[in-house]
């Protein structure tokens, strides 16, 4: 299983926003749809291929409704995300899992929503302690070398 997770702009509701539009309705329709953190929407896929091809079936919508689309494939990693770029050249062989982990952008989970992100490259010690705050948790997401720090 490959879960895609799609969040929303600080001033939307990205369920309600995506499923005002009939096509984003369609695209989604065959998922269940979860909500792991506030204004975030999840699904479900087969493969990481089949979360990449959905995310293109919706990139008209998300470049417009979302702040950010991740996507954790557990032949990849149990608990690490990718970014949709990322994932996207994993899936197209521009890059192996191994090599992917690098570059992180690391969210605090603060009341269940995601909060500012922190940008660290992993150490030899794994990955950094999320400092820009006080948070219940944090959510790693690996990047490919020209989204870090954007």
């Amino acid at each position: 299983m490959t879960r895609v997770c799609i969040i929303g702009t600080e001033d939307g509701a990205i369920r309600a926003d995506l499923l005002a539009y009939e096509t984003a309705r369609s695209a989604l329709a065959p998922y269940d749809l979860a909500a792991p953190f506030e204004n975030a929407i999840a699904v479900d896929t087969v493969s990481l291929g089949a979360a990449v091809s959905l995310l293109n079936d919706l990139n008209w919508y998300l470049v417009r409704l979302a702040r950010a689309t991740l996507v954790r494939d557990r032949s990849i990693s149990e608990t690490e995300w990718l970014s949709r770029e990322l994932a996207t050249r994993i899936r197209n062989g521009e890059t192996t899992p191994v090599e992917s982990g690098d570059y992180l952008k690391i969210y605090g989970v603060d009341d269940g929503r995601l909060v500012e992100p922190m940008y660290a490259a992993r150490t030899v010690d794994g990955v950094p302690e999320y400092d820009l705050r006080d948070v219940s948790d944090t959510v790693v997401v690996r990047v490919t070398e020209s989204e870090f720090g954007d």
